[in-house]
């Protein structure tokens, strides 16, 4: 585990977006938008864990950074769907698409049982760790 978070860690920023000041938590939500599409800030929340007011927020500080943008939903034009811009998407996939791309051909050869224990035995590491540091 420790080897896996610091190869993630050397993983570079593109260039492009250096000077956007953009944070682990960003991550995490540009990770969903780029393989899962756009979507909801309340959809992005879910999925986050997260409060949709901090994912709203999260939203709204990359949407003045130019990489994220929110646009009327054709069916319910009071609903927002959140969407990485165009001129970024190719930044972010590049930095993205190697990690995603890694975990793909880990998970592949698994069956889905494996896969679903392999995510169990994850998420047990995590609140184990969650509990020793509250």
């Amino acid at each position: 585990m420790p080897r896996m978070v610091g190869r993630a860690k050397r993983i570079r920023v593109p260039e492009e977006l250096q000077s956007l000041a953009l944070a682990p938590r960003h991550l995490s939500l540009l990770s969903y938008l780029l393989f899962d599409g756009p979507m909801t800030v309340n959809d992005l929340a879910a999925r986050l864990e997260v409060a949709p007011t901090t994912v709203s927020l999260m939203v709204s500080e990359l949407s003045r950074k130019d990489i994220l943008e929110r646009r009327e939903d054709a069916s319910d034009r009071r609903r927002r769907i959140v969407s990485i811009t165009e001129s970024k998407r190719p930044s972010i996939d590049a930095w993205l698409a190697r990690g995603a791309r890694a975990w793909h051909q880990a998970l592949h050869p698994l069956t889905a049982e494996q896969r679903q224990m392999f995510v169990q035995t994850l998420r047990a590491y995590e609140a184990a760790m969650a509990d020793e540091g509250d």
